[in-house]
């Protein structure tokens, strides 16, 4: 990710904003400019809880170059408990306690550091809920 684009997505980064469509209530994340269940464009900035559960995941063992160091780790699909659904990595327990259904909460955590431009980026994951 270039610095320009990570500076534009900043705030939906850090703090998990979605949008909430004022005609039908659907919640979208990433935002929207517009509704894709009415198509309205009556559409306002929403923070989600950070909360859902897990759908569906995998292991990853052989990372793509930067993240040799990582592995394994996993990335899960997540369905917040606003509706929509993301893809992120499951932090901070043994990969074996992973199951779908499990609860999960967003955390705050740094995803990679660009050599290049010696950027750091920050940005939310998720961890099981004990």
């Amino acid at each position: 990710m270039n610095v320009a684009r990570f500076w534009r997505e900043q705030s939906v980064r850090y703090n998990l904003y979605g949008t909430k469509c004022r005609k039908c209530g659907t919640v979208h994340f990433p935002p929207r400019a517009v509704c894709t269940k009415c198509k309205s464009t009556e559409v306002d900035k929403y923070q989600l809880k950070g909360t859902g559960k897990i759908e569906s995941f995998t292991v990853i063992r052989t990372p793509p170059k930067g993240f040799e160091k990582e592995t394994p780790y996993v990335i899960a699909l997540v369905r917040l408990d606003e509706g929509p659904m993301l893809t992120t990595q499951i932090i901070d327990c043994d990969i074996n306690e992973i199951e779908i259904g499990k609860k999960v909460k967003a955390v705050f955590r740094k995803i990679q550091e660009d050599g290049k431009t010696g950027a750091i980026y920050y940005g939310y994951k998720f961890r099981l809920i004990k």
